[in-house]
């Protein structure tokens, strides 16, 4: 399973990051809107785990990008704020499977992605 990690704060990049790859996942992070469009320009993607608020670009965007080059694909939104706790996020991404605060524990993420990246 490909997995795309969109995430500005490095540690919790990596924290996911080194948990999906133990789960058999080949895992790429990047740190924002340019280099995850970039990413997704030249690799599948069966899921993205993406931060809601990016420090650098628009995480709708990347979804709707990603919508566009891989429909099939994902999205499991992580944030630690309150936008969109509404579960509106839901009716602005198309592609969006999840919505997730950023404490969720790494192992239930893993499920997570497990659960909504197989095909």
């Amino acid at each position: 399973m490909n997995v795309l990690i969109v995430e500005s704060r490095q540690e919790l990049g990596v924290l996911w990051q080194r948990h999906l790859a133990r789960q058999g996942a080949d895992v790429a992070l990047v740190h924002g809107q340019d280099e995850a469009v970039a990413h997704l320009s030249e690799y599948e993607a069966d899921i993205i785990v993406m931060d809601l608020v990016l420090d650098e670009g628009s995480a709708l965007a990347v979804a709707d990008f990603a919508s566009y080059r891989h429909p099939n694909a994902r999205v499991i939104f992580v944030t630690d704020t309150t936008f969109f706790s509404d579960g509106s996020i839901f009716n602005h991404a198309s592609n969006a499977c999840a919505f997730v605060t950023a404490g969720t524990p790494p192992e239930d993420l893993a499920a997570m992605v497990e659960h909504y990246g197989v095909s």
